[in-house]
């Protein structure tokens, strides 16, 4: 999955830098050093369907018109109440936040258990309590003690311990074999402020294939003069894709950055847009 996910990500930077060009297959085959026919297969092999294709879901126009589709699918989902649980395909995702004596233990007395993984976006890293999945984040360019460390601030207080074989079966269930696999809801144990939780909860909200904007999210949560404060909280995110942050662009329909590169949120935004298409 990473090997395929990385020569995606590489064309998806190569066609941002260069959109003006318009560059064919052939030539965005030249440029990652591969045939046509080799990425023309990955991309299938991957997303389900043709580079250029794929390429048309990452359009501004495109997500212009993702918006507007997704308004009424969204008004209808936030109506059904930020406390039910939410679906991420076939999957339950619930979310508890600590307690205020808990956010100032950092962690403390608490035993977090973490692995490296492969997934459709490059290698994950993902870290959980009994209490749940406390974070999940993406390693860049290989920096697996980066990605570490980086989590690690998160939660100070806490005892870590590799655990490949807790971590594996979750990791397994988000990106492999969520479809009607009977497993028990997810849980994810965040920290954070009031403000930021109710931001997690409204992007919770966002069905996979649909995207919103900040202002959206702000109206959702009772306070429509706070989209600058929900893109700081969307920033803030510590659990990537079950907390789909990803799903927010601007309403100028320009994808914007991701705390994990924006190449990668634009790749996560095609392959689920492609998966609503093939899937109805």
């Amino acid at each position: 999955m990473s090997s395929d996910y990385d020569l995606i990500e590489k064309a998806i930077r190569y066609l941002e830098a260069n959109y003006q060009e318009q560059p064919s297959l052939a030539e965005l085959a030249a440029h990652l050093h591969v045939s046509p026919y080799h990425l023309q297969r990955t991309f299938r092999r991957w997303a389900g369907i043709s580079p250029k294709r794929f390429l048309q879901f990452l359009t501004v126009a495109y997500a212009k018109q993702l918006l507007a589709e997704s308004r009424s699918v969204l008004e209808t989902t936030y109506e059904a109440g930020l406390s039910s649980p939410s679906r991420l395909h076939d999957l339950f995702v619930t979310l508890e936040a600590v307690t205020p004596g808990e956010f100032k233990a950092q962690g403390a007395g608490m035993r977090l258990a973490y692995g490296f993984h492969d997934t459709p976006f490059g290698a994950c890293l993902i870290a959980a309590s009994e209490r749940g999945i406390a974070a999940l984040s993406f390693v860049a360019d290989g920096d697996k003690d980066g990605a570490l460390t980086a989590v690690q601030t998160q939660w100070p207080g806490a005892e870590w311990q590799e655990d490949e074989r807790l971590t594996g079966p979750l990791v397994e269930q988000i990106f492999l074999n969520g479809q009607g696999n009977g497993r028990k809801p997810l849980t994810l144990f965040v920290q954070g402020s009031n403000f930021q939780v109710k931001v997690w909860e409204a992007l919770l909200r966002i069905p996979p294939g649909h995207a919103c904007t900040y202002q959206d999210i702000a109206r959702q949560i009772g306070q429509p003069k706070a989209s600058q404060a929900v893109g700081n909280a969307v920033g803030a995110n510590p659990i990537a894709y079950l907390i789909p942050c990803h799903r927010v662009i601007r309403k100028s329909g320009v994808l914007g950055g991701y705390r994990w590169q924006p190449a990668r949120k634009k790749a996560m935004l095609g392959w689920e847009a492609t998966r609503r298409i093939n899937h109805g």
